[in-house]
């Protein structure tokens, strides 16, 4: 039986470097037999984090804002693995991706802990102009160490300045056979 799969896009460009690692680590993922759910944030109302610790986890939508992220909750808590992909934006993930981040924190209060630990796993996807990718990957293995999320790995796609950039290039077939890799 697949795994289900939710990726969180935080690119701002549908047809972008990162959307095309998207589209690989997918097309491995469902040739595998899993279930992917994608989610283009930038084109999302989700409102940043406003620090209450109001949230009830074990609600069907736990954060006290009402918006886009209720139709994120519900695919993160079923998920088996969640992916985080994004452009590299000085040295860290995206405000896109980072502003669902904090807000899955509601997953994590009142009624339960039904973020951390529940045997999930992680996958980092990144492409960028430059190379210099250490900073946001510490940042990025923090997060799986406090979510108690198993690190299946990433792909970091420097070089790529332009929209299309990537194609071409190894890191594609590496995303898909990521995505395959999941069973």
């Amino acid at each position: 039986m697949g795994k289900k799969i939710v990726i969180l896009n935080g690119s701002p460009r549908k047809t972008g470097n990162t959307s095309a690692l998207i589209k690989a680590f997918t097309e491995g993922a469902e040739s595998a037999g899993n279930t992917v759910t994608t989610f283009f944030l930038d084109g999302m109302n989700i409102h940043g984090c406003k620090g209450c610790f109001g949230g009830h986890s074990s609600q069907a939508c736990p954060c006290v804002q009402k918006d886009d992220m209720d139709k994120i909750y519900p695919a993160v808590k079923e998920s088996d693995v969640v992916v985080l992909a994004t452009p590299l934006y000085y040295w860290n993930m995206s405000g896109q991706i980072r502003t669902a981040i904090d807000r899955l924190f509601a997953l994590e209060e009142g009624d339960g802990n039904l973020l951390r630990g529940n045997d999930r796993s992680g996958v980092l996807l990144m492409a960028a102009e430059g190379h210099g990718f250490e900073d946001v990957l510490l940042y990025y293995d923090h997060l799986m160490e406090h979510l108690r999320w198993k690190n299946l790995g990433h792909v970091l796609a420097g070089g790529n300045a332009d929209v299309g950039d990537i194609q071409g290039k190894p890191e594609l077939q590496k995303a898909y056979a990521l995505g395959k890799s999941i069973s």
